[in-house]
């Protein structure tokens, strides 16, 4: 019993001294065990990395993120591109009918044997059966692709109208004939260069300039995980790896980090696809500088209204860096689930989130109800007032991200739109009572507006110079402002312009430096040498490259130690534009490097290949008449010039060159013709309206030539040539008098004007 009461306390305190003794067994284990381990995991960390990460695929992550993946199936991204199928295809295939009127013809949509395919009837033609291959979009509408010889896929004009379930015309209406660059077999309807670099995943456009073909491919049909995470074949072997054998790297071993970035870094990935822009070559999908992929388009005319407001078909990009919720931060993972695209939340929920409930969504803010005689009205919702929308492909209505406050009275001073105005709000009202109610709410006070300017630009306003090399260089402005207000700068030719591109060129914005090496033709060739060689080492692909370009006059000036930097950006250059040469612009482009490398030959070809892509492409035959008229070509380079001015009549730059044309012809009844549409159409450019003179002069028009030189002193008094050119007038006619007072009247305004004294003086 004694060894049983001895077994007894013994086994009270038994559990405690095994634990330990299992315990030190454990740590002696773990301690023999460790250094292999800690082998093993530097192993891990030292095996080499790998380089290149390729495309793994949206199910490959789905694997492993499946309620992120979930949200994604369905969304616009996963539908963005798919074989046609039973399960894809939304349109009535079933021998379906649809009469186009703006083309007069029959279409008429069916199955056979599993496929799809359209027959179309031109009126007084045959019919033409094409087979649908892909789907296109998923909402408000879905377009149908089409192949045709040479690798392309063309999108048909004739869409299916997902919310009215019927088929529809997509614009533009007004196609001339199959050879219209806008017909739907034609360059702007071609999938491979207008759509699909942003409706699948790594796309390879596979542009073949020599035959004008395509052999493009894609990794994934749609927009996948990678198009935004990146190449993703190094995070999942790292994930792959059991988590005590995980080495420690950045970013999960994923190409581009995507979790808590900056909004500048988040919306240069989003920005490749919804964006206009000129694309630098294949997206890879791996990040980076955004102008090191492509350049957006800036606030031009045709695209934006003078305010910046959208007009055409812009997407977002351009729109949204205007903003000042931009400027605080804002991502558009605030407002957008990154992987469904649907908004957060509901109505003004959205902007609640950051905006006080009680200033903003009230009745003293907004000044609208819920309710308006006795119907629900949606006056008071945020993106009414700050995001009004346009419409687009006939349907599709998207708001303009630029979130701006409404300014009714910009209307009327340079008519650009207002929110208040809109179709569906307060159109039947008029401006006049619009504005009143809204200086009623807001006040009268306005801040000035960058739109003003740029209007003003425009229109080549004298007056807007000053003003416009002040907005190029404001700091607190957004880039694309800026870089839009030095592209208006350069159509003022004038000495006091070349401060604000030669500060441009130094800009932490690659916009602003690619935007002023782009117009800084204006400055002494050696200057322009010696600014620009610096910039062959910019660290922005867009900048290096069209330093390049830029250069390629000037090659036998560039020092030697910058020859190879230029050579090998000139040939990234001539590769930009060869990848995106089956578009008019960019042919022009490489004629353009023909022509400064001292190769007008070459150049020739390159200006009627564009023209061949794009018969109303207008630069191309600009440039052409140009190159043909030193060449002594000059009635077939006016004839180009006629054909300009025919089909875009407010090109007066155009009608300017071809007056000058027509009168080195001696064809001066015509030159003053074009002249006076020249001078008349920009007015703040006086050279006009002085070349016009001369010409009238020339025709013995001697009192009409009067008129004119005096309305270009009026405009410009120091103008020694304007000066000088009406005192001979003068002079010529024995008009002593009248040259003693022009003599004096512009010694008033500026006595120390010489020619002006000397005139006086001889007078006296």
């Amino acid at each position: 019993m004694g060894q049983g009461d001895n077994i007894s306390n013994h086994n009270s305190s038994r559990p405690a001294t095994g634990r330990w003794d299992l315990f030190s067994l454990l740590a002696a284990f773990c301690i023999l065990l460790s250094p292999f381990v800690y082998l093993w995991k530097a192993d891990q960390n030292t095996s080499p990395v790998e380089t290149s990460p390729s495309f793994v695929g949206s199910k490959k992550c789905g694997a492993c993120h499946q309620k992120v993946f979930e949200k994604w199936q369905g969304s616009h991204h996963d539908l963005a591109m798919d074989v046609a199928s039973d399960q894809t295809v939304l349109g009535d295939f079933n021998n379906a009918l649809y009469k186009d009127p703006h083309a007069e013809t029959t279409n008429r949509f069916f199955r056979d044997k599993g496929k799809f395919y359209v027959e179309i009837q031109a009126k007084g033609k045959g019919k033409k059966t094409y087979a649908i291959t892909h789907t296109f979009g998923v909402y408000p509408l879905q377009q149908y692709l089409v192949p045709l010889p040479g690798g392309r896929l063309q999108s048909f004009n004739i869409a299916w109208n997902v919310k009215e379930k019927k088929w529809y015309r997509v614009p533009p209406y007004e196609v001339d004939g199959q050879n219209d660059w806008l017909h739907w077999t034609g360059g702007g309807q071609t999938w491979n260069a207008m759509c699909a670099e942003c409706h699948s995943t790594r796309l390879q456009k596979g542009f073949k300039p020599e035959s004008n073909t395509y052999t493009t491919t894609w990794f994934e049909i749609d927009v996948g995980c990678e198009a935004c995470h990146g190449p993703g074949s190094s995070h999942v072997t790292w994930a792959e790896k059991p988590p005590m054998g995980r080495p420690e790297v950045e970013n999960y071993q994923l190409v581009t980090d995507t979790s808590i970035v900056e909004n500048t870094r988040q919306i240069s990935l989003c920005a490749p696809c919804h964006s206009r822009r000129f694309q630098l070559g294949d997206n890879t999908h791996e990040g980076g500088e955004l102008l090191d992929t492509m350049v957006p388009s800036l606030l031009n005319e045709g695209l934006y209204h003078p305010d910046g407001q959208i007009l055409g078909e812009v997407y977002v990009y351009g729109s949204f860096v205007q903003s000042k919720m931009y400027r605080h931060g804002v991502r558009c993972s605030d407002c957008h689930d990154v992987h469904s695209l649907e908004l957060h939340r509901k109505d003004n929920e959205v902007c609640l989130q950051c905006h006080r409930a009680e200033t903003y969504d009230s009745q003293t803010h907004h000044f609208h109800k819920r309710e308006h005689q006795g119907k629900p009205s949606k006056g008071y919702l945020c993106v009414k007032c700050h995001m009004p929308g346009q419409v687009y492909m006939g349907l599709d209505y998207r708001p303009d991200h630029s979130i701006r406050i409404p300014r009714p009275d910009l209307s009327r001073t340079i008519g650009v739109p207002n929110s208040c105005s809109t179709a569906d709000c307060h159109k039947d009202k008029g401006l006049d009572w619009v504005t009143d109610n809204y200086n009623k709410w807001y006040g009268i006070a306005r801040k000035p507006h960058y739109g003003t300017l740029l209007a003003a630009g425009r229109n080549h306003d004298a007056q807007a110079l000053k003003g416009l090399v002040q907005l190029s260089g404001d700091p607190l402005l957004a880039g694309i402002v800026r870089a839009t207000a030095l592209t208006l700068l350069a159509d003022y030719n004038s000495n006091t312009t070349a401060p604000a591109f030669i500060k441009a060129l130094e800009d932490s914005d690659p916009l602003i430096r690619y935007t002023a090496i782009r117009n800084i033709d204006t400055l002494e060739p050696t200057t322009r040498v010696k600014l620009l060689e610096p910039k062959l080492y910019d660290q922005v692909k867009a900048v290096r490259i069209e330093a390049a370009a830029a250069l390629a006059r000037h090659k036998k000036s560039i020092k030697p130690e910058n020859k190879e930097a230029f050579d090998k950006a000139l040939a990234q250059y001539r590769q930009s534009m060869s990848y995106n040469s089956d578009f008019a612009p960019q042919r022009y482009n490489l004629g353009n490097l023909e022509v400064a490398l001292g190769n007008p030959e070459n150049a020739l070809d390159y200006y009627r290949e564009a023209i061949a892509i794009d018969a109303y492409f207008y630069p191309a035959k600009v440039n052409l008449a140009m190159a043909l008229n030193n060449k002594g070509e000059k009635e077939e380079a006016a004839e180009l010039l006629k054909q300009v001015v025919g089909e875009q009549p407010e090109l007066y730059e155009v009608f300017y060159s071809l007056g000058l044309l027509l009168a080195e012809m001696q064809k001066y009844e015509s030159a003053a013709t074009s002249l006076k549409e020249a001078a008349d159409g920009m007015p703040g450019f006086t050279r006009a309206r002085y070349n016009y003179a001369l010409v009238l002069l020339k025709l013995q028009h001697w009192q009409e030539g009067e008129q004119q030189l005096l309305w270009v002193l009026e405009a410009e008094p120091l103008n020694t040539q304007y000066f000088t050119t009406l005192a001979d007038l003068y002079l010529r006619f024995g008009m002593k008098e009248r040259a003693r007072i022009l003599a004096q009247r512009i010694l008033e305004k500026n006595p120390e004007f010489e020619p002006g004294q000397q005139l006086f003086n001889a007078l006296q």
